[in-house]
This record gives C-alpha cells, sequence and structure tokens, in this order.
C-alpha cells in the first residue's frame, strides 16, 4: 500500500511512481549531537548532509515522512531569480542588493542541478519556463522585465512571446503573451528528496522520520528539542519545517504561514500532441498563480490553490478538471489519475523568512513558490554558516519580514480573506 501522510492528504503522482523511497528509523531515546535539525524537506536534509560532509554531528528528526510536507509534493519548477522581479527588488532594496540575491538564485539553480548530476539522482530535469499572462495591461512589464534582465543582471535566457508563439507553445488561446526562459526548467521533485536523503545518510547524517519535535528550549547551556521519542541535546538547532510549523509554531509562525494548495495529475496525453509540445512548464500572472507541466511520460501536472479541499482530496478532480477546461477545453473530460494537496509557506513580502529566533536556533522558511531551488542551497548555505564558512545566508537574514497580522487567533483568518481578495482581482 502507497503511504499516506497524514499532513497531506492523497497519493501523489511523485510518490506513486518513485522506485524506492527508503524509511528511515524513529528516534530512539536521547542523544547528544553538534546540530539538531526538525524538518525532512529539502532544507534539512541538504543542511544534514553538508553539515556530515565537514564531520559535524547532526540528528535530523520529521513528524511524518521524508518529503510529506513541500518538498516532496510541489510543482517542481525552479524559476529564476526571487518571487519579486529584480526591478521589483531593485525600487526596494538597491541594486547592488537585488542583484545579489538574483546572483544567489542563480547559483541556487546551478547547485541543485550539480548535486543530482554529481550523485547521479535522475530527478527528470527537462528544460524551459513559460510566464504567461491573462492581462492584457502587463505587456509593457513583461516586455521590459526581459531588457532589465539581460542588461543588468546579466542573464540572457528569456525572451517575449507575442499572441501566436504564446498559443502555438502551450497548445492553449487562454493566454495573451508571455515570456519564454530557457535557462531553468522543471524536475521530479520526489526522486531529488529520496535521492537527497540517501546521500544525507551516506554522509553521516543520523537521520529519524516519524519523530515529532514538541518543544525547544535551553537548558544548561544547550539546547533542548524535545521530541515524542527522546530528546534532543545541541549546540545549535535549525529549523526547517517551512509550511508545517507544528508544535514549534510559537518560536517563527508569526512571520511564516501555511497555505493550502493541490496538483491533480492526468492520464497520458497520447492523444493531445498540442498540449506544450515543447514540454516546458509555465506559471501564469494570476496572484493566486496557476502552474502546470508535462511529466517524463506525458501526463499534464497541474496545480494551482483554489477549490483545495483537506479532508478527501478525491473530491478535488472535479475541481481541477474544470480549471484545466479554462485553458484546455479539449481536456474537459481527462481523467484524472492522482490528485494531492499540502501546504507551503509563504511570508507577507513573498520573501524567505532567515533568522534566529532564539539563541542558536535557525529558522528558515517561506520561499513562497521558489522553493525547489532555493530551499535546496538554504540547507547548504546554512551549513557554511555553521562550519565558518563564507555563506550568502545573510542576504536573506537582513531582509525586512514583518509578522503576520492578528496574533495567533486571527492570522489564520486575515490570511484567507487576503488570499480571497486576491483571487477575486484575478478574474477581472
Amino acid at each position: 500500500m502507497p503511504w499516506q501522510s497524514p499532513i497531506s492528504p492523497g497519493i501523489s503522482w511523485y510518490e506513486d511512481t518513485v522506485p524506492e523511497r527508503p524509511e528511515y528509523p524513529a528516534l530512539s531515546g536521547s542523544v547528544e549531537t553538534d546540530v539538531a535539525i526538525v524538518g525532512g524537506g529539502f532544507t534539512g536534509l541538504q543542511a544534514a548532509h553538508n553539515l556530515a560532509l565537514k564531520g559535524v554531528r547532526v540528528t535530523l528528526v520529521d513528524a511524518c515522512r521524508f518529503g510529506d510536507g513541500a518538498s516532496g509534493r510541489n510543482g517542481g519548477q525552479l524559476g529564476t531569480g526571487q518571487r519579486w522581479s529584480p526591478e521589483e527588488l531593485e525600487d526596494s532594496l538597491g541594486f547592488a542588493r537585488s542583484k545579489a540575491l538574483f546572483d544567489l538564485a542563480e547559483d541556487a539553480k546551478k547547485y541543485l542541478l550539480a548535486f543530482a548530476s554529481t550523485h547521479g539522482i535522475d530527478i527528470e530535469y527537462v528544460p524551459g519556463q513559460l510566464n504567461v499572462s491573462h492581462k492584457k495591461g502587463l505587456e509593457k512589464d513583461y516586455r521590459e522585465s526581459i531588457e532589465i534582465v539581460a542588461s543588468r543582471y546579466g542573464y540572457p535566457h528569456q525572451s517575449f512571446m507575442d499572441r501566436d508563439e504564446t498559443v502555438a507553445r502551450l497548445g492553449s488561446t487562454r493566454y495573451l503573451f508571455g515570456i519564454r526562459d530557457t535557462g531553468t526548467g522543471h524536475i521530479q521533485p520526489m526522486k531529488l528528496l529520496v535521492g537527497l536523503a540517501r546521500q544525507a545518510a551516506l554522509a553521516g547524517a543520523s537521520l529519524h522520520e516519524k519523530t515529532r519535535a514538541l518543544k525547544i528550549n535551553h537548558s544548561n547551556g544547550r539546547i533542548v528539542i524535545e521530541t515524542d521519542r527522546g530528546n534532543i541535546r545541541a549546540e545549535r538547532a535549525l529549523i526547517a519545517c517551512n509550511g508545517y510549523i507544528g508544535n514549534l509554531e510559537p518560536v517563527t509562525a508569526r512571520h511564516v504561514m501555511p497555505i493550502r494548495s493541490f496538483i491533480g495529475a492526468t492520464q497520458v496525453l497520447s492523444d493531445f500532441p498540442d498540449v506544450l509540445p515543447g514540454g516546458e512548464a509555465v506559471a501564469d500572472s494570476r496572484f493566486v498563480v496557476r502552474y502546470f507541466r508535462k511529466s517524463k511520460d506525458g501526463r499534464l501536472l497541474f496545480g494551482g490553490r483554489e477549490a483545495y479541499t483537506a479532508d478527501n482530496p478525491r473530491d478535488i478532480t472535479d475541481h481541477i478538471r474544470r480549471q484545466i477546461a479554462e485553458i484546455y477545453p479539449s481536456l474537459a473530460n481527462i481523467d484524472i489519475t492522482h490528485a494531492w494537496g499540502g501546504s507551503v509557506g509563504i511570508t507577507i513580502p513573498r520573501q524567505p523568512f532567515v533568522r534566529e529566533v532564539m539563541p542558536g536556533v535557525t529558522s528558515i522558511g517561506g520561499y513562497s513558490g521558489h522553493g525547489v531551488m532555493l530551499s535546496n542551497y538554504c540547507g547548504k548555505l546554512y551549513a557554511d554558516l555553521v562550519t565558518g564558512n563564507r555563506s550568502d545566508l545573510e542576504l536573506f537574514r537582513d531582509l525586512n519580514i514583518p509578522a503576520f497580522p492578528g496574533g495567533t487567533r486571527f492570522r489564520s483568518v486575515l490570511l484567507f480573506v487576503a488570499l480571497s481578495w486576491y483571487a477575486l482581482r484575478d478574474k477581472f
């Protein structure tokens, strides 16, 4: 029987097609370590891998199985730059910092692909991403952005797609124009996650699934993480939970909030050759983004946030199919073989939250749509910081990430209202 995650409903196509997903034992009793990590996604596992390679004793725990959160169940698109466009960051932070953050994101992309290649992990990388617009008024911004990233940021891989090219590359008349980016692409994220966990274990990291962290505090100069399987005493700790803060929520959730999203996988589209004939991934201009791509075997993987049902993911197949049909009317009756959901972490400015939240305790999360590459790289940068090497993690630590308003009682309600408002704006 496939594993049914208690935090992410539905059996994902990613999980169903991974040949082997090794299990790691739960923590058994209390341990002493140098660095304790809570969260078995890309950030936590990359940190564990790189720390262990440097001879640091590291113990990582996850309440469920590795990849049950956003790392194993996302859209698989790498993107380019940060969640904000370079020109938006430049207006806010100035050119020097905006350029540094753009370069960091490019380094993150290269690191991910090199890591998979070095360790022989078949992540099913396919190059190409299309960012398409459903609003005519965005054309000037799209054209200017291409020029800016080429001339000021040294990124020549984007080109403007007019209406005809957009229709041809998507196989859909839904969008008006777009940007084609040949310097990025998409992957099968669960394959990367499984391979990463295996490499972290081989490097000597102590990895434990199904071990829930309950509380974190200080005692006798050490950080103590209480779990349901024993305590972990460490010099440092990393909270890498992103959308799943759990019982450690008071430490970091004032700044990172989970939002629900879904993905559906269709039957193989062998009878629909016009759908994404070039194999590129797609993200649209809606604030509540719709994103889709083809899998290696020719399925349409379609994701977004609307119509998510937390209790039973089978309930969302009709909703997914209707949204697909808005873009591809010919797929109105397509069979959806898998439908799954989960939570991802966002911040108010849609930039990563990197902060020392307690003495010796760092929290990293809130990647807001660019997490596939940034989460991996932030784990590596955290390990660099701990081992005394130069680390660009400071670029994120200096960002102003305000807390969500409303306190513990009302912040979720206010976030829902805000997202609903933006979803309404997307329709006009």
